[in-house]
């Protein structure tokens, strides 16, 4: 029932797509020729030419759009995934539509045409998407449009799928129990789910179950064999979580090599597109921040040769981006004779701190030679802070995870640091903050704590 349910959806959703497409491509007509926004230089092309064309169109559409498997559900999908796959097989279609062109010699189609259709088919059809998704996500909220699923295995694994699922009733799938290999745990419950069987029962639930999660640890791989097996004789949808999944700390993904799938467990947010958004914004962001400090820091220094003797500014080995080295720029605030490079913290009212170094700390102006950091690309103006090599050495001892952090390149400020967790604080807190920095990277994200950093980021009472 629920299936065929399902199959009456995805139709009416290809029938209402192709609707959608007639109108695009129609209005990309009306747009180019009756409108009156541009020009018509080669005079006025028959109507109803677009118009029969209009079924090679739908045809190219249709099966391009089946091809990228648009219409499978998606209960667990992003809208922005979906969008993506929508923007794909619009695309192709456009190209495989400007090559059959090349073949009607009797009649020239207007390419801005085909670029307007492109255009309005990505609004029309991905807004369409996101409303289509909602609708559905709301009703299964109420009860509806239900999927049934067991999960197999009650260890952390299958109790994490539980409780994901808890916490999104829009997918509309209700677990139905787990089942375990172990007799003891019968009757238990986990995460509002009880155990309801044993492995060997599998066959006895099947028949009324849509999707079956498979959470087993590694050495219950014969027991896996056998009911994936079974499984496979059935139209139950089956996902496997892998037991490794256990061990993942930070962007996890998997990817396809060589049909053999590849699961990345501690991955950075940076690569292609994104690295050179990074870089872009920094370059920016710091040719400014240059610009409006130069005559601070030329004061700073001044004040800093006046009143003590020495380099007014400090240089400092941290540990940047992969664990490679670099030095840091800090102006001076010890005396030269207490370079402090040994010692994990400066303590509060540090007979080492000069008078104006004090003030410095307080104010965090001791931070602005980092800005030539990121010019030179050592830092970022967004990232984990760096901290010392040989500290470094001691930390990731207390704090396995504390590593991770040097997936991205050291900051001039944080997310731990706007939200507190910075000096004499918590380690532990910060890393966390740290990590979640990197977990949901983003440029919004890095104008948000650069905003953050300017309304109550420089004046701190672990600042010192």
């Amino acid at each position: 029932m629920l299936k065929r349910h399902s199959q009456f959806l995805q139709s009416l959703l290809f029938l209402f797509d192709l609707a959608l497409i007639s109108a695009c491509w129609l209005g990309a007509y009306y747009i180019r020729f009756q409108s009156g926004w541009m020009p018509i230089d080669k005079g006025m092309p028959p109507f109803e030419t677009y118009l029969w064309a209009l079924g090679p169109v739908l045809v190219v559409w249709g099966i391009c759009f089946k091809a990228f498997d648009l219409y499978r559900p998606r209960r667990m999908g992003s809208h922005l995934a979906e969008v993506f796959d929508i923007a794909k097989a619009n695309s192709l279609s456009v190209l495989v539509l400007v090559g059959l062109t090349f073949f009607v010699r009797q009649f020239e189609f207007s390419r801005l045409v085909f670029l307007y259709f492109w255009i309005l088919n990505l609004v029309a059809l991905g807004f369409s998407r996101m409303v289509f998704r909602e609708g559905l996500r709301f009703f299964r909220k109420q009860g509806y449009n239900q999927r049934h699923c067991l999960i197999i295995g009650a260890g952390k694994l299958g109790q994490r799928i539980a409780r994901s699922l808890s916490l999104h009733p829009e997918f509309g799938i209700k677990v139905q129990g787990y089942l375990t290999r172990r007799p003891q745990k019968l009757g238990e419950t986990f995460e509002g789910v009880s155990v309801i069987g044993l492995y060997g029962d599998v066959e006895k639930y099947a028949p009324a179950l849509d999707i079956v999660f498979v959470c087993l640890p590694p050495e219950a791989e014969p027991q896996a064999e056998k009911m994936l097996g079974y499984l496979a004789t059935t139209t139950v949808e089956v996902k496997v979580i892998p037991s490794i999944y256990e061990f993942i700390t930070l962007r996890a993904e998997a990817e396809m090599f060589e049909g053999l799938p590849v699961i990345t467990l501690q991955g950075s947010p940076l690569y292609g597109w994104n690295i050179i958004l990074k870089r872009s914004s920094d370059v920016i962001g710091c040719v400014i921040a240059l610009l409006l400090t130069l005559p601070v820091q030329g004061l700073v220094a001044l004040l800093i040769k006046l009143t003590s003797s020495g380099p007014i500014l400090f240089k400092q080995e941290r540990m940047g981006l992969d664990g490679k080295p670099f030095r840091m720029l800090k102006f001076r605030t010890m005396r030269v004779d207490h370079a402090g490079d040994h010692q994990l913290l400066t303590q509060k009212d540090d007979p080492r701190v000069t008078s104006i170094g004090r003030f410095l700390r307080s104010t965090s102006l001791d931070e602005l030679p980092q800005f030539w950091n990121v010019l030179k690309g050592d830092m970022s103006i967004v990232g984990p802070r760096p901290e010392r090599s040989w500290v470094v050495e001691e930390v990731r001892k207390q704090i396995p995870l504390y590593m991770l952090k040097h997936k991205m390149k050291a900051g001039i400020t944080g997310w731990a640091q706007v939200n507190g967790w910075r000096g004499d604080t918590s380690l532990e807190k910060r890393i966390e903050f740290d990590l979640y920095y990197i977990e949901h990277w983003s440029l919004w994200l890095d104008l948000k704590i650069m905003l953050l950093t300017m309304w109550r980021g420089f004046v701190h009472k672990h600042a010192y």
